[in-house]
């Protein structure tokens, strides 16, 4: 007679998973620390190259003549070719000095910090691409595709659109007034059922470009109202928020109307589906096209925590982006003197 009990592992299963939790954090721990020895010996190296340059005349054949003797010492090793120990050289250049920045550095990997140190032109933008790298523990890919989307000026024009209405409610923080869906791969003209089957294939991309923080929960989610079924475009869960994400698509121009649905489904969703525990929950429409005005009409009067974003099949121009960043914030500023002068008068 067989036992019942054969091929299965004894044991508390629960049990096993924390011991796999506990290796997990370790190794992740483990990595962290080599990690940071690497940066730190990069910084090292860059700091006595700088050092050499500036004192000792040191030019492009000694470094190449460094490189092939640093190579020589450590076969096998692929990090001191030339034009990566010319790399360590900027490396310390840039974050030199800078208390606030310097210590990121080393949180992330070596081939991360090179994408930013090439790309980023502020110690503002820097410092976005240094913490969302390390928050969000992104690959090179990631990070890349974050960088070609611009998402820095992206990020930095909707904080500022949208802060009236994000006041509201802290979920809105997490959206934003644009997104780049260029992996998509769908024609200029599509219909909303291709964008969301295209959405649903390249979920992954479309989680990253939301923020990792994202899970997705469904398509064309049904909630019942009395009699009828209602079906939501997407649905997700945002962990670090605790609520609900509703995601409405339209592939042609923002109409008020469509703020009025949004409204209806997050009723829904507060009413029948968020659990006691979680927060109340937020919703965006995401359109090709929308009128500044428009929207601001549309949101000016509505409590529901929702806002209107546009997306773009393609990257966008980042001198276009930097352009329209420069404009709001000129327009920011002249607001402030006229509220200085408007003060003084008063007095």
């Amino acid at each position: 007679m067989k036992s019942k009990d054969k091929g299965k592992v004894p044991g508390n299963s629960e049990s096993f998973a924390e011991v796999a939790t506990i290796i997990k954090r370790s190794r992740e721990n483990a990595f962290r620390a080599v990690n940071r020895e690497l940066i730190s010996l990069y910084w090292e190296i860059g700091r006595y190259i700088s050092e050499k340059t500036e004192t000792s005349g040191w030019g492009k054949a000694v470094v190449t003549g460094f490189a092939d003797y640093l190579q020589a010492q450590y076969a096998g090793s692929k990090g001191f070719s030339p034009q990566n120990i010319w790399r360590m050289k900027q490396f310390y250049a840039t974050y030199r000095g800078n208390e606030k920045l310097s210590p990121l550095v080393r949180e992330i990997s070596w081939t991360n910090n090179l994408l930013i140190m090439m790309a980023a032109k502020t110690d503002e933008e820097r410092e976005f691409y240094l913490l969302l790298s390390r928050k969000n523990k992104y690959s090179k890919r990631e990070l890349a595709r974050q960088i070609d989307s611009s998402l820095f000026e992206q990020t930095l024009i909707s904080n500022t659109e949208n802060q009236p209405f994000a006041k509201r409610d802290n979920g809105l923080t997490a959206l934003r007034d644009s997104y780049v869906l260029e992996f998509l791969d769908i024609p200029e003209r599509h219909k909303e059922k291709e964008m969301r089957k295209a959405i649903i294939a390249n979920l992954r991309d479309f989680i990253l470009e939301f923020g990792k923080d994202f899970s997705f929960l469904g398509d064309e989610y049904k909630v019942q109202v009395g009699n009828t079924d209602f079906k939501l475009d997407l649905l997700f869960y945002n962990r670090v928020l605790s609520c609900l994400v509703a995601i409405e698509l339209k592939i042609g121009r923002f109409k008020p109307e469509h703020l009025g649905q949004l409204e209806f489904y997050l009723e829904a969703l507060d009413r029948d589906v968020r659990k006691s525990n979680e927060n109340p929950s937020v919703g965006l429409i995401l359109c090709s096209q929308k009128d500044t005005e428009v929207v601001e009409y549309a949101l000016s009067r509505s409590m529901s925590p929702a806002l209107i974003a546009e997306y773009q099949t393609h990257l966008p121009q980042k001198a276009l982006l930097e352009n329209k960043l420069r404009e709001l914030r000129d327009l920011a500023e002249a607001e402030e003197l006229r509220d200085a002068d408007e003060s003084g008068d008063g007095e």
